[in-house]
Formats: C-alpha cells, sequence, structure tokens
C-alpha cells in the first residue's frame, strides 16, 4: 500500500460504497433514510481523504482516487 492509501481510508470507503448498495430497490422513507446513512458515509470518507493528502503533502485528488482504486478494483496491481 502506498503513502497514498491508508486502512482507515478503505474502510471507510467500503462503509461508504456499502451504504450506496442498500440504496437499491428502497422507495420512499426507507429510501431517504438510506441515502442519509450513504451521505453521511460518503461525507466522512471525504473529509478522511481531505485531512490525510492535506497532512501528508499529497494531490486529494490522487489520495481519492487510489482509495476508491483500492476498494473498488482490489486486483489492479498499480491500485495501491
Amino acid at each position: 500500500m502506498s503513502d497514498l492509501v491508508t486502512d482507515e481510508l478503505i474502510d471507510l470507503q467500503k462503509s461508504a460504497d456499502a451504504e450506496h448498495h442498500r440504496v437499491s430497490g428502497l422507495d420512499g422513507g426507507e429510501r431517504r433514510d438510506q441515502w442519509e446513512r450513504w451521505r453521511a458515509a460518503a461525507e466522512r470518507v471525504q473529509a478522511a481523504i481531505t485531512e490525510h493528502a492535506t497532512s501528508a503533502g499529497l494531490s486529494r485528488f490522487e489520495v481519492e482516487r487510489a482509495v476508491k482504486r483500492a476498494v473498488r478494483h482490489p486486483e489492479d496491481p498499480s491500485a495501491a
């Protein structure tokens, strides 16, 4: 794993992706409530990415891209 990606960022992104997946098939109040859980999870991962990039002097865009690639394409050797 490179300096761009941390275990914490991966866990947060996995959580946000799982919350997003749960929105599918819901409607009405259930959909709205799940969408809010997804939004909150997405905000947490975005804030953590920003904090990590800033404190490490890294490109925020590159950190976010590396995190998403590591989570969504773990078999890709260039993901980290």
